[in-house]
């Protein structure tokens, strides 16, 4: 599933806002500094969305407010 994000740093506190379907207004903590911002947001992201944080992925503006995110939560039986 492919979400888009519009990433707001140095938030007084982290939340995430849901705009429309697969859209969201992600306030973080951290500064967009030494990838700090980007590290809080797949945390944030993966504790919504209840999957591991390796399974959040960036695709589209690691460097940008405005990102596409992929959250793969399909499992493999084995």
């Amino acid at each position: 599933m492919k979400i888009k994000v519009k990433v707001v740093p140095n938030s007084s506190k982290a939340e995430i806002i849901e705009l429309k379907e697969n859209s969201f207004k992600i306030k973080v903590k951290a500064a967009p500094v030494k990838n700090m911002a980007n590290i809080e947001l797949i945390k944030i992201i993966s504790k919504y969305f209840k999957v591991s944080k390796s399974e959040v992925n960036i695709v589209k503006g690691l460097r940008k407010k405005s990102k596409v995110v992929e959250i793969d939560n399909n499992f493999k039986i084995l």
